[in-house]
């Protein structure tokens, strides 16, 4: 039987490197027929089709959504987000936000991250003492994106308390296959989008009156050839910052710890040579890659592979195959190996809509690691005692247990 990906299906979802691996070699376009609740789509699994197809959104538009749903975010009535407008219009609005979302500022925040990394280290450390198993994703993973997104965009302190739940409504949205009702009116999930929404909306309204040092702020005050962004520029970046910046990169710190786990001779690799740590984090999220797969919309009928995909078809770019292709990345593709330095890859995608917040993702999951690493160089994850967000799209942790903690 030919293989299928089929992100429907639960078995598929909890591991699909097998199907990858034989779709690349025997079906590397494949078409997936609509069926009850289940639409059509075409999904590209080898590396070249992938990032050939993301960098021409000529043909590949993010336009009609990310996703094979028909109209997954305009249900939510929130403004279009920058990763779902194509060029010219996507690249003006990537040219400023560029200009306030740069590596220096990002730079500035490595202070931070790294005491908050410390303190979260240390309730781990006094958990595992209390004779308790604790939750690395929860303790300490899924906290650090929060806190950094939450800095970046100015949420002062005292609103912390409910932009935390704003961002955990969003993830179980976006992650558990959309299956908040979103004609629900009393949905908890919705009703928290709409609070995060209109507190951003305030903040907008008061930066355009009184200055702050931060990226909401420096949004506001960006000008390019004369042009600033709208209020609904603005919002829709907030937005895909909180739902694309928050569990992608918990997940990737918390993989981390389950492929050394699984890995021991690379922990011992780290271990001896600690600068590797922060390229270590591009092949970590190759293997284990947050965001499996997105889709494009065909504008035209294009062949891919000898294969006719119609205009207008929904295709989806399997990024968690593209990553473990071994036509790209040798006969080991599959194998984590820490010293490899790959020329490209897409776990953050290529072309116009390669990751905005690349930067962040990656300082973050290095000053985790660092810290983790030099408390706790024999930390280990129970991943079969985890449980994982059921996810079309995502490849992300609700929760993992510890392993060992010792010194």
């Amino acid at each position: 039987m030919a293989p299928s990906y089929d992100p429907f299906d639960p078995a598929f979802r909890a591991d699909p490197y097998p199907v990858y691996a034989a779709l690349r070699a025997e079906q590397p376009v494949a078409h997936h027929p609509a069926g009850p609740g289940r639409p059509e789509f075409w999904a590209l699994t080898r590396f070249a089709d992938v990032w050939d197809a993301v960098r021409a959104p000529e043909t590949f538009s993010s336009a009609s959504g990310l996703t094979f749903f028909p109209d997954e975010i305009g249900s939510l009535g929130l403004p279009p987000t920058l990763v779902m407008l194509d060029p010219p219009v996507q690249t003006r609005l990537r040219g400023l936000i560029g200009r306030a979302f740069t590596p220096r500022r990002i730079a500035e925040l490595e202070q931070k991250i790294r005491g908050f990394a410390k303190e979260r280290i240390a309730e781990l450390t006094a958990r595992a003492a209390d004779g308790e198993t604790p939750d690395l994703h929860q303790v300490l993973s899924a906290p650090i994106p929060v806190f950094v997104l939450a800095d970046l965009l100015g949420v002062p302190e005292r609103d912390r308390a409910s932009f935390t739940p704003w961002v955990s409504a969003l993830t179980e949205i976006q992650n558990d296959g959309f299956a908040v009702d979103l004609n629900d009116g009393e949905s908890t999930g919705l009703h928290a989008v709409t609070e995060m929404m209109g507190y951003f909306s305030d903040a907008i309204a008061h930066r355009r009156t009184c200055e702050h040092d931060d990226l909401i702020g420096a949004l506001v005050a960006a000008e390019l050839d004369g042009q600033r962004l709208t209020d609904w520029d603005i919002l829709g970046f907030c937005f895909v910052m909180v739902a694309g910046g928050s569990d992608t990169t918990a997940s990737l710190i918390s993989h981390a710890i389950t492929l050394l786990t699984e890995a021991p001779a690379q922990r011992e690799v780290l271990l001896a040579e600690p600068e590797r740590i922060g390229t270590s984090v591009l092949e970590f999220l190759r293997l284990e890659s947050s965001v499996q797969a997105l889709a494009r919309t065909t504008t035209r009928e294009v062949s891919v592979a000898g294969v006719t995909i119609p205009a207008r078809a929904k295709v989806m770019m399997v990024y968690g195959s593209a990553n473990r292709d071994p036509e790209e990345f040798g006969p080991d593709a599959h194998l984590l190996d820490v010293r490899r330095s790959p020329d490209r890859h897409l776990a953050f995608s290529s072309g116009p809509h390669f990751c905005i917040g690349s930067h962040a993702a990656r300082l973050q999951a290095t000053v985790a690691l660092q810290e983790l690493l030099a408390a706790h160089p024999r930390i280990t994850a129970d991943a079969d005692a985890g449980v994982r967000h059921d996810s079309y799209f995502v490849r992300a942790w609700k929760s993992l247990p510890c392993g060992d903690l010792s010194a």
